[in-house]
């Protein structure tokens, strides 16, 4: 259960859609939507109705140097967007 959440992901988008019950988390890329259920409401002590999940692709980045091209790549991570019962609310700023 633990190390399945990473992070909530904070974007305009995502905070608009929080009125709505919907929260968005990085979590781990084995993870599956009842691991991830049951890690929410774990942790926020709260009830979940649906997950949907997406696998992202980390990007191939390059950079131009005086000693030549620099390439790197992004890291893998998959995403989940998670629906509340309607009266629940996950406080994601309570410690700032």
């Amino acid at each position: 259960m633990t190390g399945i959440i990473f992070r909530p992901i904070v974007t305009e988008k995502m905070t608009a859609q929080q009125e709505k019950g919907l929260y968005a988390f990085e979590v781990a890329l084995n993870s599956n939507k009842i691991e991830i259920a049951r890690a929410i409401t774990k942790k926020f002590n709260v009830t979940v109705t649906s997950v949907r999940t997406m696998n992202y692709k980390g990007k191939t980045k390059s950079q131009m140097t005086k000693k030549g091209k620099f390439a790197g790549k992004r890291s893998h991570f998959k995403k989940a967007i998670v629906m509340l019962k309607e009266g629940d609310k996950i406080n994601l700023f309570e410690n700032v």
